[in-house]
């Protein structure tokens, strides 16, 4: 029997304010990967509660690992191996899937060879702990191409020629995102066809930038193709803001700051999915297996709902993603003054 869709949320917890995704303290108080993992166990036991069982951690769970100027920190990742082994052992007791999305500063077509190492050097780090994790393949690190640098062509074949020197721990793991103002779905399609990566698609990023109008379907059909036999893909959906936004802004006849109202930017997040446009792509994959990362701003609480609305709007999908689940009622709770 096929197991059923994951759902996940990355890093913040939204459910219970109380829990923190990593030790964000400034180096002169000593952060610990130590503590980040202390902090990961009380959100693995929230995430059993919800029964969510798909998560993205926090990039920055090793403070300071790989930062030049601070070698005091660069062995925290060892210090932690019994730590990491024994998170790792509960993520697969619990059935949880987890990843990494690090930094946007990771660029790996980036022409300035120094802030490549310094990419690299990260993306080792989190590999690191993923293995030390005892993770198997669909625990992925995943990440963007990078900047166009006036040359969209040469920043492709930089990302390739990168991707090929990789240490084999990284390239194990990467996975490639489109994003959505620079590399689009055609792009990062190109670069698979050169490395194999393989391909999240992201349902927003697809429709902001997709200037080679390539149709929806056939795309993720595509992308789904990418990843190898046995490991399952996985996709990112998020619904675009649709409200108008409170900015503050200096006036520039009279110097004082003002409140003013702007216009959406369709690539920002809305708090929670558009329940019927989800239930329309999920009706038209239907013949597709893959995990759902949302990367909705309210985060679980998004997960929570758009599973409470696909059993009301949309029944026959409920099954896809296992049998109904429950969440805790303190959940319930917090959310019922803005349902």
């Amino acid at each position: 029997m096929q197991r059923p869709l994951r759902l996940g949320f990355a890093v913040k917890v939204m459910g219970q304010a109380d829990l923190k995704s990593n030790d964000a303290r400034r180096w002169q108080n000593e952060p610990h990967l130590r503590v980040s993992l202390g902090y990961l166990q009380a959100i693995f036991a929230y995430l059993a509660r919800q029964q969510i069982t798909m998560y993205r951690m926090s990039s920055d769970l090793a403070p300071y690992v790989t930062h030049p100027d601070l070698p005091q920190f660069h062995a925290q990742i060892r210090e932690c191996a019994g730590e990491l082994r024994e998170l790792g052992a509960r993520a697969k007791q619990q059935d949880l899937r987890l990843s990494f999305h690090p930094s946007q500063f990771i660029v790996l077509n980036s022409p300035d060879p120094v802030l490549v190492r310094k990419g690299i050097a990260d993306l080792v780090a989190q590999a690191e702990m993923l293995d030390l994790m005892e993770l198997g393949p669909e625990a992925v690190l995943v990440i963007h191409v990078g900047g166009t640098y006036n040359d969209k062509v040469a920043g492709r074949e930089r990302w390739i020629m990168t991707y090929q020197q990789l240490p084999e721990a990284v390239q194990r793991r990467l996975v490639l995102e489109n994003d959505d103002t620079r590399y689009s779905a055609a792009d990062v399609l190109a670069i698979h066809e050169h490395t194999g990566v393989p391909l999240i698609f992201d349902y927003q990023h697809f429709w902001c930038n997709n200037p080679e109008k390539l149709t929806l379907l056939p795309t993720l059909q595509r992308f789904v193709a990418s990843w190898p036999d046995g490991t399952r893909p996985k996709i990112h959906y998020s619904s675009p803001r649709t409200e108008l936004r409170t900015l503050t802004r200096k006036n520039k006849q009279t110097s004082k700051q003002e409140e003013v109202m702007v216009p959406p930017i369709w690539t920002g997040h809305a708090d929670y999915l558009n329940p019927f446009e989800f239930i329309t792509f999920m009706r038209m994959a239907q013949e597709l297996e893959f995990d759902v990362m949302l990367e909705a701003k309210l985060k679980d609480l998004a997960v929570l709902r758009i599973r409470r609305d696909i059993e009301r709007y949309a029944p026959d999908l409920a099954p896809r993603f296992g049998p109904e689940p429950h969440a805790a009622p303190d959940v319930i709770e917090q959310q019922a003054p803005i349902l």
